[in-house]
């Protein structure tokens, strides 16, 4: 196993020991932090963090393994809108958003580029959880101009 596939496992678990060491109770919906870490899973695979800004603005951004290039590191970072949808039980919103991501390939040109988010979002009413599925079109700028994408469903928690 290569040097960036160690430190991105060990980053993983590191964040999950962390996750799970803080208060792992069920929280309402009142009580539920601001910023949430999970996973997300599909290209790319790795850790998810949010954070919210306002009711409907927050922050996100991800530590990846691609798994469309062999021995690749995914990072992004977007900033997100939501508008949610009336629904009985906990939040469900569409949300979109603007933001970038840098694509290191082990011994290819790395990539960096713009990223569109588009998604859904559940936030759980009786769990400090959210569970999402997001689509990302992405326009790379460096080295080249490209389209490419990211896709992913994930969870992440509540602290």
């Amino acid at each position: 196993m290569n040097i960036k596939k160690t430190l991105l496992y060990t980053t993983v678990l590191a964040f999950f020991a962390i996750t799970l060491s803080i208060n792992t109770q069920a929280q309402t919906k009142a009580d539920r932090g601001q910023s949430a870490l999970g996973i997300m899973i599909g290209d790319p695979t790795g850790v998810s963090f949010k954070h919210w800004t306002s009711s409907n603005t927050a922050f996100d951004a991800g530590a990846a393994w691609s798994l469309e290039n062999n021995d690749a590191i995914s990072l992004h970072g977007d900033y997100l809108w939501h508008s949610y949808f009336d629904v009985d039980k906990g939040n469900f919103a569409f949300y979109y958003g603007i933001g970038a991501r840098a694509l290191f390939i082990e011994n290819a040109d790395s990539r960096i580029g713009a990223r569109v988010p588009l998604g859904f979002n559940y936030l759980f009413e009786d769990a400090p959880l959210d569970l999402f599925v997001e689509i990302a079109p992405i326009v790379d700028l460096v080295p080249d101009t490209d389209l490419n994408g990211d896709g992913a469903i994930g969870l992440r928690y509540y602290f």
